[in-house]
């Protein structure tokens, strides 16, 4: 009974404390406005569970921000000329069923919020691997997004009108890569490159294929291709890696080179994951992701990054491989975090020791003092490393619940 009398007073006082209690009224809506719209160590991490990509801070671990991405792929463009932000997306009016409709979505990369659209026939292509997608002509005049219904063709936006310019049928070819300010190229089944050249009102000027460059049936390569300059790089399941030269008006094949010796292949290292290629342009090093497997694990996760002198064709380190960290609906698992030291180290110790890397993305920042970072598919968690020397630098956690792709935008410009 006096039990029951004191829990009654105490829930009075609290009521009657929470109802003089001075709360300032909160008002919705407001929208903060970042201090510039790029910076080098700020990336983006997408997530096709949430259907957004993330902006975060590589050096505070701070999450800056987000952009709604729609259904599906996601594969945004970013302007160095415009402080704006591009996506294609895709909407269901029932969300995944009923009135589809597809936009070139144009945000301000200062606000995240959106500015403008431009709709697209509702056909852009819809899978797990949204590298290769869309493309922005070196000028930034026109974003090429690629169509697959399975007719594969290219909506051509010009970003300046704000306009649809067309549709560029290719067919037997997917995909689309930059090869200039009014080129760009796709790749074929019978291992070819069709060449695209659009006018400066976006329209069809002609469409040329070259030579295969590469067998699909003995050795194929992944479409997750990086650039260095004015070449392409593609590496294929076996780790060759096959360069293409955009410098012309038609690209020219230099002669392939390995990325893995006799011994290498011979102890099983092969290349693999969903995003298992990285390029620093100022240091002329191409970051390649690994693992020990069989034949055809070319989208296994992998443990170390291979890293090479692109001119030299050598390879010049290599780098032991952390998990990104764990996460379950982005919450992040954590073992002490928040206790004092040493209880607050365990957390990485034991996700170290027990935890496989199990990377399947990398990306590598373009500054002067490059950041590697990593991520794992199905978890929302960023592992951070000194992109030249390779030490470990720090967890960023979370950032969403999986990982779909790693952008580093930023050109110092």
């Amino acid at each position: 009974m006096k039990l029951r009398t004191w829990s009654l007073a105490l829930l009075v006082l609290t009521a009657s404390l929470v109802a003089r209690a001075d709360v300032p009224t909160e008002s919705p809506g407001r929208s903060e406005k970042l201090t510039q719209p790029f910076s080098a160590h700020w990336v983006w991490v997408g997530d096709l569970i949430l259907e957004r990509i993330a902006l975060v801070d590589l050096d505070s671990g701070r999450f800056l921000g987000l952009i709604n991405g729609g259904y599906g792929t996601i594969s945004p463009l970013f302007s160095t000329k415009r402080a704006e932000v591009y996506l294609p997306a895709t909407y269901y009016a029932r969300r995944t069923r009923g009135e589809r409709t597809d936009v070139f979505e144009i945000y301000d990369a200062t606000t995240l919020s959106p500015i403008d659209e431009v709709r697209l026939p509702p056909m852009r292509a819809i899978d797990a691997v949204s590298l290769g997608h869309s493309a922005l002509s070196d000028d930034e005049r026109f974003a090429l997004v690629f169509n697959w219904t399975p007719r594969t063709s290219l909506s051509v936006v010009d970003v300046e009108k704000r306009t649809l310019a067309g549709e560029i049928d290719i067919p037997g070819c997917s995909l689309i890569y930059t090869a200039g300010t009014r080129r760009f190229f796709s790749l074929c089944a019978d291992g070819s490159a069709l060449t695209i050249t659009i006018d400066d009102n976006g329209h069809e000027v002609s469409k040329e294929r070259s030579q295969p460059f590469f067998d699909p049936t003995k050795d194929p390569v992944t479409e997750k291709a990086v650039r260095f300059h004015d070449q392409w790089i593609f590496v294929s399941f076996e780790g060759k890696a096959y360069p293409v030269d955009v410098s012309a008006a038609q690209p020219r094949f230099p002669e392939p080179w390995s990325l893995l010796s006799d011994e290498d292949q011979k102890a099983t290292w092969r290349v693999g994951g969903l995003q298992h290629l990285a390029v620093h342009v100022g240091t002329g090093r191409l970051y390649s992701l690994v693992h020990r497997g069989g034949k055809d694990t070319h989208k296994d996760p992998g443990d170390e990054v291979w890293v090479y002198d692109i001119q030299k064709h050598a390879r010049t380190q290599r780098i032991k491989l952390r998990s990104p960290g764990l996460t379950v609906y982005g919450f992040p698992i954590e073992f002490g975090r928040r206790w004092a030291w040493p209880f607050n180290r365990m957390s990485d110790w034991l996700i170290d020791t027990f935890t496989p890397a199990f990377v399947t993305h990398i990306q590598v920042t373009s500054d002067t003092q490059p950041l590697l970072f990593t991520a794992s598919q199905f978890s929302g968690a960023v592992g951070v490393y000194d992109a030249m020397s390779g030490q470990f630098v720090r967890h960023v956690t979370p950032v969403g619940w999986t990982t779909d792709i790693l952008l580093a935008p930023w050109s110092g410009k």
